[in-house]
């Protein structure tokens, strides 16, 4: 059967010079410096954008630059906006590479370099998307905005500046993400729990991972020296395969005035803090092992609660506070980190809601039960959910363009984690450009790139969504 030709098939004519663009942008460090004289991020985020929107005027579109957070090329007239939302910053290079990492080196129909898979390809494609548009003189009912963003990578500052001043958009989506559509994200909630250290305790000491939103794969503490507790220790180590060890030592935290201690390290595993039921906290565990060893009324009024009310759980039983829908599914909790010792012990946690539960009843939840214990809670930091319905005429044009170009059916799908669509008031989705049967592209790591043929296939896709969402009714 003679495949029918489609709109997005016109980005094959102008794909060679797309690698150059491309070429050119990764060969510009855009690394986030918020330290820098040049504000807000640095003198080569502003380079690159300065690039990209010199390219947008070489193609006759209309640009603008909202203090160097974000800037925009436009193509179609109307009072709606429909946005393609990328992003022109990276992550530092790192070591390990193979080649130079700001070098775009080809080779094995591969294109490597920092940025070529996040963000700058995507970026590339939707700038050529809103000049295919305009060389083929289509008209719509829309202004078509490809917007690029210089602060994703530490943040996300730069979309919510755009928009403050932009406006927001009536549809659109960012290519950060991965094939089919992601029309969910639960909402991300971060709690600081916080309790005087007692001089009674007999948890002298307790460390805990390095950020909220990871599952900690090591936890150790310092206990008082008793023999009793020594001996369960022991026992527990023989009967269980827990991954504790413990010694006595004489390096005991300052401040005690002890001559010695119990020093216990438990192993875990590590996973990501939306998704912390494919790991074994570690904090979590050790926390259950000092309540069985010490007693509730030993180990402090904050590691109590922890050991109580969080437990092994990931879903938020304890607390009071689990919850499901049919979008998103369930809620998730991770103890991320965890510091016990001198004049405070402290605990901060990673909580992700489904898309249709709202956060108030969730901090009352948490909060009812700290007060049980004299345990303070306070919220820290704070995402909405993104939600657009499934049989939204956004997500039906989208599908229809991926199976249009692919032949394949376009999976919806929810995540516990974040993208640039949050910053867009609920309006944008995150949709592509990696696909779900393609070898990782080692965005973040050493080695990052782009596979060209599947590149040239999300050009396709990027641009044919382009084509009807400018068109939709």
């Amino acid at each position: 059967m003679e495949k029918k030709l489609l709109f997005g098939d016109r980005i094959d004519r102008y794909f060679d010079e797309m690698k150059e663009d491309l070429k050119k942008l990764v060969s510009i460090p855009s690394v986030c410096d918020t330290d820098s004289d040049v504000k807000p991020f640095g003198q080569p985020c502003r380079d690159a954008l300065d690039y990209i929107l010199m390219r947008a005027r070489d193609f006759g579109l209309i640009t603008s630059v909202t203090d160097y957070y974000a800037g925009d090329a436009r193509y179609g007239d109307g009072d709606e906006y429909a946005d393609i939302l990328t992003h022109l910053d990276v992550v530092p290079a790192g070591s390990g590479w193979d080649t130079a990492p700001f070098e775009a080196v080809e080779k094995g129909g591969k294109l490597f370099g920092r940025g070529t898979a996040d963000d700058k390809g995507a970026a590339v494609a939707a700038l050529y998307a809103l000049r295919a548009l305009k060389d083929a003189d289509v008209k719509g009912r829309r202004c078509l905005r490809a917007v690029f963003g210089c602060g994703e990578e530490i943040g996300s500052e730069d979309l919510t500046v755009y928009y403050e001043k932009n406006g927001y958009p009536a549809a659109g989506f960012t290519p950060d993400c991965s094939y089919g559509i992601c029309n969910s994200e639960k909402g991300i909630l971060r709690i600081h729990l916080e309790a005087p250290h007692k001089e009674e305790q007999n948890i002298l000491s307790f460390q805990a991972g390095t950020a909220v939103n990871a599952v900690p794969s090591e936890a150790q503490a310092w206990i008082r020296y008793t023999e009793e507790a020594w001996t369960k220790i022991q026992e527990i180590i023989r009967n269980k395969e827990s991954g504790l060890t413990a010694e006595l030592t004489q390096e005991v935290p300052e401040g005690t005035g002890l001559e010695s201690a119990i020093h216990l390290f438990q192993r875990g595993k590590a996973a990501h803090g939306a998704e912390p039921e494919l790991g074994v906290n570690a904090a979590s565990l050790l926390l259950q092992v000092l309540k069985e060893v010490l007693g509730a009324d030993k180990i402090g009024t904050l590691p109590a609660f922890a050991a109580d009310r969080i437990g092994m759980e990931y879903n938020g039983q304890s607390l009071g506070i689990r919850k499901s829908d049919e979008p998103s599914g369930d809620l998730t909790l991770n103890l991320g980190i965890v510091s016990i010792g001198k004049e405070k012990d402290q605990m901060d946690l990673d909580i992700r809601y489904p898309v249709t539960a709202q956060k108030d009843p969730i901090m009352t939840g948490i909060r009812q039960a700290a007060s049980q214990y004299g345990v303070a809670v306070s919220e820290a930091n704070h995402m909405a959910p993104l939600y657009v319905p499934e049989d939204s005429a956004q997500i039906r044009i989208l599908s229809e363009a991926y199976e249009a170009v692919t032949g394949e059916k376009c999976d919806i799908f929810s995540t516990g984690g974040g993208t640039y669509v949050r910053h867009a008031d609920n309006k944008v989705v995150a949709f592509g450009p990696v696909f779900s049967d393609q070898e990782p592209t080692n965005a973040h790591g050493p080695n990052e790139f782009l596979d060209l043929e599947r590149f040239r296939e999300h050009c396709r896709i990027c641009l044919e969504a382009a084509y009807r969402l400018l068109i939709m009714e």
